[in-house]
């Protein structure tokens, strides 16, 4: 094999990993969710002890999220404006994030926190911003 078929498989088999990273790490989420909607969240209570470690959770959480997607989208799609995809991808997480956020009004074990949604969305943009400078050093 050439060094040239050896390097488009380590490509193709890299965009492959950030997809697969991407979509289990999004499971995990819609997990934390539905254990937290159920009062179920067990050992990731402790979270909630260690101050603004529920802030930090969004942050981190949705913020890795949108660095996970951006990096599999800015990858496997070269040809398109990488800014573009970022604010795409930025946009939809945002609908989604507030949506999931606002529905905790209708869980007893949650509720609805504006400062937890501003903070998923400070992960949303300061992770955007990341994969951004990291594409851009391809």
């Amino acid at each position: 094999m050439n060094s040239y078929n050896a390097s488009n498989k380590q490509v193709w088999h890299s965009l492959h990993l950030m997809k697969y990273l991407a979509v289990l790490f999004a499971l995990f989420i819609i997990l934390i969710i539905i254990l937290a909607d159920g009062g179920r969240l067990g050992v990731l209570r402790f979270v909630n002890g260690i101050p603004f470690g529920d802030k930090l959770g969004h942050f981190l959480l949705f913020g890795i999220l949108t660095l996970l997607i951006d990096l599999a989208l800015l990858r496997s799609r070269p040809d398109l404006n990488p800014s573009l995809i970022a604010r795409r991808v930025a946009l939809i997480l945002a609908l989604f994030i507030g949506l999931e956020e606002f529905s905790q009004r209708y869980f007893s074990a949650r509720s609805f926190d504006l400062v937890d949604l501003t903070f998923s969305y400070f992960g949303v943009c300061f992770f955007s911003l990341l994969a951004l400078k990291t594409v851009g050093r391809d």
